[in-house]
């Protein structure tokens, strides 16, 4: 097969469009007869959990890692969300998506169905409170996993990821994270420039995940509470863990990346609602600002919003004891020490295709990726980050991922007609830390 060219932001674009839902489409969809007998002995059968955009767009990449890996499993909760997801697939990689009618599961339980098909690898793009549940059994079943992120959304979500990615490493299963930028080419150049001492010992981290309002889906009639809620998970933070952790935690793992992911001391911080008030909106903030105490005078600061009509930033900006450097997602890409200035120059790859590349290389080439510690510990810094925001209280990293607090149901045990109790909006100074 011959790979395409299209991005995987124009591709993700279509996607969210109408324009793949067409007679073709369907036709494709209903008619396409057993491909079984077209798999050979060689071939890395993928299976998809979790059909949303970000899915649809990691298989498609998965499916072009390799001349020889296919699809031949999908799951979602949702019959829509996985039409959605096969027809626009199928528009694109005709010949590498091989999911028989009989290998497209619908339901809370999808991911087993997935798990139990005859798959090799897993791509697990649900919302993230689903994320340690699905990751443990998918190791438990052998399969290696392309896990987005993040991983959890509670410290004993991020406890049991740590203990899956060590019986990963036992049983020689792959687990690439969903962390994209750390396969991002001028980005592995500069931190690489960085952590080989370009601007001495790193002491300010400056980053930002600041952008504007998201997607909605207003409930259809028939919806119930559990359907609601899983549609608009964004706004749920025993779903997504709050934007901090959903969102944000890009620029956070950047900046445990510059400091060379060494442990962090302390944590405290702010943050609140202030213009995404409506009960629509569920129960998460709407906007962050965190102080991450590193010890020996070293910190980093975060600031994330997702507000309406608001100047936007994104990018890390960081200080050592002899110069600086300046990144950002617009390509900027900067040091400046005593000997001059450097900016990266360079092909510029595609990082979404560059994790699943080196996710099937390692494959068959009999080492399997494995970074499910540091996107655990990576993940735990945004929920430690809604912790302290939450509470008002500064706290040890330690005290942080020792916490019992558990945001959401047993996965398991979840039904549609559940009516999780949704925790009220944290009020610092008056919610507790658990």
């Amino acid at each position: 097969m011959k790979k395409r060219k299209s991005s995987r932001r124009a591709f993700v674009k279509k996607t969210g469009s109408t324009v793949l839902g067409t007679t073709l489409g369907l036709n494709l969809l209903s008619s396409r007869p057993s491909l079984k007998n077209r798999i050979n002995v060689d071939t890395l059968k993928v299976g998809l959990i979790g059909c949303g955009g970000r899915g649809t767009g990691a298989a498609y990449q998965a499916i072009n890692a390799d001349p020889n890996v296919v699809l031949t499993a999908m799951g979602d909760a949702f019959q829509d969300r996985l039409d959605k997801s096969y027809k626009n697939l199928i528009m694109e990689a005709e010949d590498k998506i091989m999911v028989d009618e009989d290998h497209r599961f619908v339901g809370l339980d999808a991911y087993k169905k997935v798990l139990a098909s005859d798959v090799d690898v897993v791509i697990l793009t649900t919302p993230p409170n689903f994320r340690p549940k699905h990751l443990e059994a998918a190791i438990e079943a052998g399969k290696h996993v392309f896990c987005e992120k993040p991983v959890a959304v509670d410290a004993p979500g991020i406890r049991r990821v740590i203990e899956v990615a060590k019986k990963a490493k036992e049983k020689n299963l792959a687990i690439m994270s969903g962390f994209c930028w750390r396969h991002d080419t001028p980005k592995i150049d500069t931190f690489n420039r960085i952590l080989d001492g370009a601007v001495g010992n790193v002491h300010t981290i400056y980053n930002t995940y600041n952008t504007g309002a998201l997607w909605y889906h207003e409930p259809e009639e028939s919806w119930g509470v559990m359907e609601t809620q899983l549609r608009n998970w964004l706004y749920y933070n025993w779903l997504s863990g709050d934007h901090i952790i959903e969102q944000a935690i890009h620029s956070i793992d950047m900046m445990s990346w510059a400091m060379g992911d060494t442990m962090l001391v302390s944590a405290s911080g702010t943050g609140g609602r202030q213009s995404r008030i409506e009960e629509k909106y569920g129960n998460i903030y709407d906007h962050f600002a965190i102080v991450y105490d590193y010890g020996e005078g070293r910190r980093g600061y975060h600031f994330s919003r997702q507000q309406k009509g608001c100047t936007r930033a994104y990018g890390v900006d960081l200080i050592g004891d002899q110069g600086r450097c300046q990144i950002n997602v617009s390509n900027k890409h900067q040091i400046i020490n005593r000997e001059g200035e450097w900016n990266w120059k360079g092909e510029r790859k595609n990082m979404y295709q560059n994790e699943h590349d080196t996710l099937f290389a390692s494959i068959r080439n009999g080492n399997p990726y494995n970074d499910g510690i540091r996107m655990a510990e990576s993940t735990m810094l945004g929920i430690m980050a809604r912790m302290v925001a939450y509470t008002g209280k500064t706290l040890t990293y330690e005290e942080a991922l020792a916490s019992q607090e558990v945001l959401g149901p047993p996965i398991d045990e979840m039904t549609w007609d559940m009516k999780w109790p949704l925790k009220p909006i944290a009020r610092p100074g008056i919610t507790e830390f658990t």
